[in-house]
């Protein structure tokens, strides 16, 4: 097992090729960025067998009636897009408004574009579908003052990294294991801004089981409670690249909360919402990850 020293090492070592591929990628076109990605993302293909052989589990999961075939051709994909969505967010520095509008097809954001201008506090929540760091630019661009949930990770460097990204995006970053964390949440939403949150992971906080894929999936509720304790507006936003190339930003309909609903109801709704999304696109979801895994009794709310 590495010692901290050789993590520490690692870290900063993956720092910098990150660091090194961000300068270059974003003097470099996008379409270029892309192949560049695809091209690495059909490589991981090869080489990791084991997260090759998750996905294809995983898949298989979700869709029992494909055949071997689609299953793969579907995880192939994956590994594409998500070789393409390392390379976009190397380039995104780039996106700006007026890039914005040569890239990106937005739907349905008037209504949550409204009640921000109204004063009014949003949550928002999507999944690891699409480049979900596209869409947390875009929202920024479109004058929504946003905050993203997640996890501080162990690599002080790598966090630094996304963290100068999404800062330069104008999108502000709330560490969710931290001691101000509820309330930079709480103070964001009474200031009349947009708090986000990927809600599509199983991940060590207050779950419950809602279905997902005909599954019962362990899923964070604290984001619903939250939404309905401040009686706020929850909204899923979603994001897809399109064969032509652009990024299909879209809103769903807004879910006005109250005091007395349910947030285990909340939850199941927007988890519905997520599996819609991935149906609609596929090879665009991170299915490598372990979705339907258990975790012990006391990491989860009965």
């Amino acid at each position: 097992m590495a010692g901290p020293r050789l993590r520490a090492f690692r870290s900063r070592a993956v720092v910098r090729v990150v660091s090194l591929f961000a300068a270059i990628g974003r003097r470099l076109p996008l379409r270029v960025n892309r192949a560049i990605g695809r091209f690495l993302g059909a490589l991981a293909f090869t080489i990791l067998r084991s997260d090759r052989r998750k996905a294809m589990a995983n898949v298989a999961i979700a869709f029992p009636d494909w055949t071997s075939i689609q299953r793969r051709q579907t995880i192939r994909a994956m590994f594409a897009h998500l070789g393409m969505t390392l390379a976009e967010v190397m380039w995104l520095r780039n996106l700006d408004a007026e890039m914005l509008a040569r890239t990106t097809v937005i739907e349905g954001a008037d209504a949550t574009l409204q009640l921000i201008r109204d004063g009014r506090g949003v949550i928002a929540f999507t999944g690891h579908c699409g480049n979900w760091e596209w869409v947390a630019r875009t929202v920024a661009l479109l004058g929504m003052k946003l905050s993203a949930l997640q996890r501080e990770r162990d690599e002080p460097e790598m966090n630094q990294f996304i963290l100068d990204l999404r800062t330069n995006g104008g999108i502000k970053t709330i560490d969710r294991g931290s001691a101000t964390s509820a309330r930079e949440m709480i103070g964001a939403l009474r200031k009349g801004e947009m708090l986000a949150f990927l809600l599509d992971q199983n991940i060590r906080a207050d779950s419950v089981k809602v279905p997902f894929f005909g599954k019962p999936a362990l899923t964070p509720i604290g984001p619903a409670k939250l939404a309905i304790r401040a009686e706020v507006p929850v909204v899923c936003i979603f994001i897809a690249r399109g064969d032509d190339g652009k990024q299909y930003v879209r809103f769903t309909d807004i879910i006005e909360t109250k005091r007395d609903d349910d947030p285990v109801a909340l939850t199941a709704r927007i988890t519905a919402e997520i599996e819609e999304q991935i149906r609609r696109v596929p090879a665009q979801w991170v299915w490598m990850h372990d979705r339907w895994r258990e975790r012990p009794k006391w990491d989860v709310t009965p």
